[in-house]
């Protein structure tokens, strides 16, 4: 992994309810500007921003009431990174809420609801046979990019999910061509290409590595 240059180190630990507001503002941030939320919730009509962030809010809630696991960054007590992480037997579930649904219809409207649920299904539609992890929302908040955070992060969910012997490894994806050659540094390899509207979305896929006995964040 690239060492931080010149970055303060940052706290890795998981997160509780607590976080809650803090991670859905910068995820918020984190994933205005991104092709694939721009085409899901229309960034061309009048809203956008709100139905970004309904849809952000929408997710960590149901997130954190499902008890799913969520690993953040701190640095001097301020989150400045998040990945929320679905274990291979709960990564569906928030999809198949009706009451995510209902509150999805209600923020963000009927077409866009629908849009959502489309792109997710396409992404799982092309992943392999076996369990995985999946990170249906990571980022680092844009103050905090350019500095190597988002290595440490990544390194923090690789080592976390390698001790579920009951996973293969790690499932993302991405529209954003400049993540591109990011994540196959960090040891990921492209399993699958899905057509999202006008955006291609690539679906990457992380080996579980053995880690240490014992280790904990």
């Amino acid at each position: 992994m690239p060492e931080n240059l010149g970055a303060v180190p940052a706290i890795t630990r998981f997160l509780d309810s607590g976080y809650a507001r803090e991670a859905r503002s910068l995820l918020y941030h984190a994933y205005r500007h991104e092709p694939t939320f721009a085409y899901l919730f229309e960034a061309e009509r009048p809203g956008y921003d709100h139905r970004v962030r309904a849809t952000v809010r929408e997710l960590v809630n149901q997130h954190f009431s499902e008890d799913l696991p969520a690993i953040g960054m701190l640095l001097d007590d301020r989150l400045i990174g998040v990945a929320l992480i679905a274990p291979p037997q709960r990564r569906l579930e928030i999809t198949e809420s009706w009451v995510w649904r209902m509150r999805m219809l209600l923020t963000t409207g009927l077409r866009c609801t629908q849009r959502y649920l489309d792109y997710h299904a396409a992404v799982l539609a092309c992943l392999p046979p076996g369990p995985f992890h999946m990170l249906p929302l990571i980022g680092i908040h844009p103050r905090s990019q350019g500095r190597h955070y988002g290595e440490q992060l990544l390194e923090a969910v690789h080592a976390w999910c390698a001790e579920d012997n009951a996973s293969q490894g790690v499932v993302l994806d991405t529209g954003n061509n400049r993540y591109l050659d990011f994540y196959q540094r960090q040891g990921y390899e492209e399993i699958g290409e899905v057509a999202i509207g006008p955006i291609r979305e690539h679906v990457f896929f992380h080996s579980n590595a053995p880690t240490s006995a014992g280790k904990s964040y």
